[in-house]
């Protein structure tokens, strides 16, 4: 019997790469902001609100969008499954190490920086120009 690896995408074909393209540059540009108008504290704070929902939609992203195909549909259910759950505990983490390690810090620019990551994702479908039906 011949075990099939299933097809694994590269990292810019991922369907979900322009909207983690535009969350990182949201973040960044949100943290300079924060740095040049209220200071260093704010801006770093800012910087890891950001981090801290950025970097669980990287795992996530890597998780679910590495397998392709139909001869990949049970990997491709599992790895959703392990993305979001390791998403959540990242989350939780993250968030539990900068608010116990990172002192001084802006806890207002942190959330705020934080939310303003995850909004990108409302506006992921004008941000993914694949489409999810055939004509």
């Amino acid at each position: 019997m011949e075990v099939r690896t299933p097809n694994r995408l590269s990292f810019r074909r991922w369907p979900v790469f322009p909207v983690l393209l535009a969350q990182g540059v949201v973040l960044l540009i949100a943290s300079v902001v924060l740095w040049q108008l209220l200071g260093t504290v704010s801006g770093y704070s800012g910087l890891c609100g950001g981090l801290i929902a950025w970097l669980p939609n990287l795992y996530f992203a890597y998780k679910a969008f590495r397998f392709s195909g139909a001869r990949a549909a049970q990997a491709i259910v599992r790895s959703f499954y392990a993305g979001e759950a390791g998403k959540l505990i990242l989350t939780a983490v993250l968030f539990a190490l900068t608010f116990a390690g990172v002192k001084p810090l802006e806890a207002l620019a942190v959330f705020g920086v934080f939310v303003l990551t995850q909004l990108v994702n409302w506006f992921a479908p004008l941000l993914i120009k694949t489409r999810l039906s055939r004509p």
